[in-house]
């Protein structure tokens, strides 16, 4: 048995190693040129003042709410104590000098309407998620936008202060629009 063994691997070591490949050339001998692509990130466009004045502004903003995270919910709350959705947007722009009003469906009505792939960071997104889905009851500050995803930060009723995807189903669902306020 261990012979029979022995001559199978012998003769398919010889057969694949000793067996020279037949080779084909083409009448034309044209050389053939290979590109390579660069591993390197594009170099993003210039900024003009404005914009990077409303990208730190941006940033801040972001920084600020995030300080929030892991806040609980409590209905009306703008403190550590206790946050809603409405409260930690109006409180994360004011600690940044911008007024803005308190109740998330007179927030929707402040800014520029903008496309959900038009979306950076800091821009605004609203939900409709009462029972009735009468009017924009829900509030969500854009924190990261990465190719297809865009992350929020919000407070919910059951979780408090998290970031949220709006891939969820959920969220996907309650989205009414994305609004510009910087």
């Amino acid at each position: 048995m261990f012979r029979n063994v022995l001559c199978i691997l012998t003769l398919l070591f010889l057969l694949g190693c000793g067996a020279k490949k037949k080779r084909t050339y083409s009448k034309s001998r044209t050389p053939t040129i290979t590109v390579e692509g660069s591993i390197e990130e594009p170099t993003p466009p210039k900024l003009s003042r404005k914009e990077e004045r409303a990208n730190d502004q941006a940033k801040n903003i972001i920084a600020t709410a995030m300080t929030f995270s892991g806040t609980r919910y409590k209905y009306g709350g703008t403190t550590e104590k206790g946050m809603d959705c409405s409260g930690l947007v109006f409180v994360s722009l004011k600690e940044n000098d911008i007024e803005f009003p308190r109740v998330s469906h007179q927030m929707a009505e402040h800014g520029k309407r903008i496309k959900v792939g038009q979306v950076q960071k800091g821009d605004l997104l609203y939900f409709k998620t009462g029972k009735s889905g009468k009017r924009i009851n829900h509030v969500g500050l854009v924190v990261d936008v990465n190719r297809n995803e865009i992350k929020f930060i919000h407070a919910t009723t059951s979780r408090g202060v998290i970031v949220s995807s709006l891939r969820e189903g959920y969220w996907n669902h309650a989205f009414v629009k994305a609004m510009r306020i910087l």
